[in-house]
């Protein structure tokens, strides 16, 4: 992967901001609510840059993006569902993602060779991503063969990880998930009539891994044990390998990840009646006390059927969950924990950073470009095409 204005991007490109929350297990900076709009006289420039370039760009907004930047997309959504709209869309050369890195990558693995994906801000990186790093994953594969389990294991990665480690998981034989067909994907990897495997390696989040298997797939949490790559021998005996079924790799959301069982019992003390709606990117013990669980697609859709006087208590990022309550005023919504965060990195597209992407296009100048080199976009797009072969996902409703 190569990136232009930055030729030697540092690795990871993740600045997860200025301070740390000890209550998290790994913190985002939580000031109480979302940064300050940008300098309104930005929106005229954003305005006159999107219309001087017409239909040569496509924008697209990340669901957690904020208000000052999703007013500028041409579609919302979840990571995966925008790559595939940047891939609908093969007339605009130009395709600016309001993301993370990631999300550009597999927009650039899905896109044509025409066409060019710009990433506002190189630091919007993805801390659950950055997580789980090439050679961490090649070493523990080999500490898999050590133990004589590796021939049996079936490498699965969330969408929420580089190319790299999606191309991975393509030459292993494995597949790429979404959090809507985590369970889909789980169900091809042991099935003898998709890959056959064993045990599964669920990169890089945890948490989903877990509550997939459990929640869905009737696995027992002895079942699982978890993959440390800051551990010496990556934190399990070769019995435990050998005995687990889900092997799960030490990462998570350091958004969702912050929230707790507390949080939900606190919620229902202050909100009678308050239905509990998260995100599976949740610890194990709050996705048990919640009533709802599903994608970030699923949680729209959840809301926006809610019937009108109903109360919800949303475990996601706060942008989409200030943006729901906007949205659905007949309804009481509120983030789950009482400390509001927001995704540190996701933010860093903010409106400057778009008006300079987009009036730098205007000028001819292509910045921030996010490259995927071919060997390593052939094998993530073999993983990705596994995962569109699967059938459609769902969600659990405790």
């Amino acid at each position: 992967m190569t990136v232009t204005d930055n030729p030697s991007t540092p690795v990871p490109l993740l600045l997860l901001g200025r301070g740390a929350d000890p209550t998290s297990e790994r913190g985002v900076e939580c000031p109480g609510d979302l940064p300050a709009a940008s300098d309104p006289d930005l929106v005229e420039r954003a305005r006159a840059a999107r219309a001087a370039l017409g239909e040569r760009v496509f924008v697209l907004g990340h669901h957690y993006q904020r208000d000052e930047v999703i007013q500028f997309a041409d579609v919302t959504g979840d990571s995966f569902k925008l790559a595939r709209d940047a891939a609908a869309r093969p007339t605009a050369p130009y395709i600016v993602f309001c993301g993370v890195h990631f999300m550009a990558e597999s927009a650039d693995i899905l896109t044509g060779d025409h066409q060019q994906v710009v990433l506002p801000d190189l630091a919007a990186g993805c801390s659950m991503a950055d997580m789980a790093r090439l050679l961490q994953v090649e070493d523990a594969w080999a500490r898999l063969a050590a133990a004589g389990v590796a021939d049996v294991t079936v490498p699965i990665t969330y969408m929420n990880s580089s190319a790299d480690i999606k191309a991975f998981c393509g030459r292993g034989g494995g597949a790429v998930c979404t959090s809507s067909n985590a369970r889909q994907a789980l169900d091809w990897a042991f099935s003898p009539e998709g890959a056959g495997g064993q045990k599964v390696l669920f990169l890089p989040d945890q948490h989903l891994g877990r509550n997939t298997a459990v929640l869905q797939l009737g696995m027992s949490l002895d079942d699982c044990v978890v993959i440390d790559p800051h551990k010496p021998d990556f934190g399990v005996t070769d019995q435990e390998l050998r005995s687990a079924t889900m092997l799960l790799w030490k990462g998570h959301c350091s958004v969702h990840g912050r929230f707790s069982a507390d949080s939900v019992a606190d919620v229902r003390a202050r909100i009678p009646g308050v239905n509990v709606l998260v995100h599976p990117e949740c610890k194990h013990e709050v996705v048990t006390a919640a009533d709802y669980v599903g994608s970030t697609e699923y949680i729209i859709k959840t809301v926006a059927a809610a019937p009108a006087g109903s109360a919800w208590a949303v475990g996601t990022e706060l942008n989409l969950v200030k943006r729901l309550a906007a949205e659905h005023p007949d309804k009481t919504i509120v983030f789950l924990d009482r400390t509001v965060c927001f995704c540190a990195t996701m933010n860093r597209i903010d409106l400057p950073h778009l008006v300079w992407a987009l009036e730098s296009l205007v000028e001819g100048r292509v910045v921030n470009r996010i490259v995927v080199d071919d060997d390593t976009a052939h094998w993530a797009r073999v993983a990705l095409d596994r995962m569109l072969a699967l059938p459609g996902g769902g969600a659990v409703k405790n």
